[in-house]
């Protein structure tokens, strides 16, 4: 059942989306009504949190074992004596996961409100707290110790230190702002540091501040098969095309052992440098990271010897993953998605360029993992369609572990070249709350079973280079 209402585009995006989800060979298969009803379906699932938080386990330095203990342990502490399980994935076995309780409809609200940006407002709803740089508003006499209602501007129309606001605005559950209201608009320059604990979130995940930050990473559970689909092996030459912020870069470099080469790039040098730190939070050092443009990362002329960066020479690595830029359709929530059509379309001439780089710097006999988070046809299916077309020498390849669904109907793809394909659907389950009886009544298997569906929308498809040709 929806407790947020369904998320929102801009009328372009809207009418593009709504062809997608109702393309000729999608009604074909499935029916006008039912293919009508999963486009309904998944748009509430958007606006919603996933009903899992997923943290990837950094299994370089401590056991899954050791620490789900550490971590039941302090979710029991946050929530004061709540019974959580932390539950042990059977498929991903360096992954743990926290069933969200929620939505709680029975908080009070209180008189004194802070509304917050959209951006902080979802940090919140998936178990943050809310920090200095994220408050919009505030009511007039609002001081520390007070107990506030904390709301977000989902539509980014409230004035930067306005007394009210009347606008669209979503309540995120209950506080205690830690400043008064003088403090959080100071003018002597922006505050950080945290503005509101929250205490009663309409959403109870636990928060990861500072958690056992070197032993764990928080991931959404597809960005989390992406790295063991592509299998990095140690001793192998490894390219993320795409990295920051690091956590598949992380991931790939711990499924090695930490033994071999893991090339990072991203064209944005405070990305790159969240990268490093992450690396070094995690005690990596098979991880080298670049600020390059991906697009730009294929050699012509010949390198110098000692030359470690980009651009690199034809084949020259074992496995690529290319984690591409996309329009985000696919992450969770969002109640008001802001991309015009323009910028949702300049995502698939941007991804071809750099998949045509990865193909060609991949080695015969080498693996190419392509993703997205974004749930349209034209990043997804359609440029599976396109490589094959465009590249004889790929061929799609089954994945391991396969939990997600097959790809979507649309793009001429055939019924075995859309099984071996992964769409993460978070429509294919009922929008459905969960409180603490209910999680109790509830087996392990049929949690996980929850947690493999209730995610971010996501597509995965593995290639394999046959040739240099």
């Amino acid at each position: 059942m929806s407790f947020f209402p369904k998320i929102s585009f801009q009328y372009e995006v809207e009418e593009y989306l709504t062809k997608v989800f109702r393309n000729k060979e999608l009604i074909t298969a499935l029916g006008t009504e039912e293919a009508e009803n999963k486009y309904q379906s998944l748009l509430s699932h958007l606006s919603h949190p996933p009903g899992f938080t997923t943290v990837r386990v950094n299994t370089h330095l401590a056991s899954v074992k050791h620490v789900k203990k550490l971590l039941f342990e302090e979710i029991q502490k946050q929530f004061k004596g709540l019974c959580v399980p932390v539950l042990e994935h059977p498929k991903l076995q360096d992954i743990l996961l926290i069933p969200v309780i929620g939505p709680r409809r029975d908080l009070k609200k209180h008189a004194s409100e802070v509304i917050v940006g959209a951006q902080c407002g979802y940090a919140v709803l998936r178990g943050a707290h809310v920090y200095v740089p994220g408050i919009v508003s505030t009511s007039k006499f609002v001081k520390a110790g007070d107990l506030v209602s904390v709301y977000s501007d989902i539509e980014g129309k409230c004035k930067r230190g306005a007394k009210e606001f009347d606008g669209v605005k979503v309540f995120l559950g209950n506080g205690i702002s830690e400043l008064t209201r003088s403090e959080i608009f100071s003018s002597t320059g922006p505050l950080k540091g945290l503005g509101i604990r929250m205490i009663e979130p309409v959403y109870l995940s636990p928060s990861f501040d500072n958690v056992l930050p070197s032993h764990l990473f928080l991931q959404n559970l597809p960005s989390v098969v992406v790295s063991h689909i592509l299998n990095p092996q140690p001793g192998e030459k490894v390219l993320d095309m795409c990295a920051a912020p690091g956590g598949k870069t992380t991931h790939l470099a711990t499924l090695m052992h930490d033994q071999g080469e893991v090339i990072a790039m991203d064209k944005i040098a405070n990305k790159v440098k969240k990268i490093k730190q992450n690396a070094e939070l995690l005690q990596l050092n098979c991880i080298k990271a670049f600020c390059y443009d991906g697009t730009r990362a294929l050699s012509v002329e010949k390198r110098e010897d000692k030359q470690e960066g980009p651009p690199f020479l034809p084949e020259s690595f074992d496995r690529i993953l290319l984690d591409a830029p996309c329009s985000g359709m696919g992450q969770r929530p969002n109640m008001a998605y802001s991309s015009t059509l323009k910028e949702v379309t300049s995502y698939q001439p941007l991804q071809r360029k750099l998949f045509t780089v990865a193909v060609k710097l991949l080695k015969p006999g080498g693996v190419l993992v392509y993703s997205t988070c974004t749930v349209t046809l034209s990043e997804n299916e359609e440029q599976v369609a396109w490589a094959l077309k465009t590249f004889p020498c790929l061929q799609l390849h089954p994945q391991e572990p396969h939990i997600g669904g097959e790809g979507m109907k649309g793009a001429g793809l055939s019924f075995d070249q859309l099984k071996l394909l992964q769409r993460f659907d978070p429509s294919a389950v009922t929008l459905q709350g969960m409180d603490i009886n209910s999680l109790q009544d509830s087996r392990e298997d049929d949690l996980i079973s929850l947690a493999n569906k209730d995610c971010i929308g996501f597509f995965i498809a593995k290639f394999m280079k046959s040739n240099s040709k």
